[in-house]
């Protein structure tokens, strides 16, 4: 998994809105304000619970499928609460799916570079979050605009079987 892979064209992870390009019509993109909102690890697990009810993930009608679904929500929860911990807080959820990929994007003011503890001590609380996404998606890494302050972590996770 990367941390530093850069976007390639046709990611959906922008450098800035002026330069995010033209999203296919079979992609779905959802986008929820953060900033300044209270209970945002619950409001972001709701809201991509949402979409994922809405884009036929759930309700689940296999086991597979109800992982994959609980693996998103998983990350999405991990990646906001990075962002409370460590960069200020979240300032917006994007959760885009193409019918292969889901892509979650958690931008924030922080200047950190988040990455997984190592070595990952699996007994010890704490400094886990990045261990998992790192885990259970098929590539993540950091988007920053220079010049501007913050970054945005991005996770993919591939799509259940059909």
């Amino acid at each position: 998994m990367s941390t530093t892979r850069q976007p390639r064209p046709g990611d959906f992870g922008p450098e800035s809105d002026a330069e995010r390009p033209s999203v296919p019509s079979d992609v779905r993109v959802r986008t929820l304000a953060l900033s300044g909102a209270s209970g945002v690890v619950p409001l972001s697990r709701d809201f991509t619970r949402q979409a994922l009810h809405d884009w036929g993930w759930l309700p689940a009608s296999a086991a597979d499928r109800r992982a994959a679904a609980e693996d998103v929500l998983l990350v999405v929860s991990e990646l906001v609460t990075n962002a409370c911990l460590h960069a200020e807080g979240p300032e917006m959820l994007r959760v885009t799916y193409s019918g292969k990929v889901l892509r979650l994007e958690v931008t924030d003011r922080g200047a950190g570079q988040p990455a997984p503890r190592t070595p990952h001590r699996a007994g010890r609380p704490g400094g886990h979050g990045m261990f998992i996404v790192q885990r259970l998606c098929l590539d993540w890494g950091v988007i920053r605009t220079p010049g501007a302050v913050g970054k945005t972590v991005w996770a993919e996770l591939a799509a259940p079987p059909t």
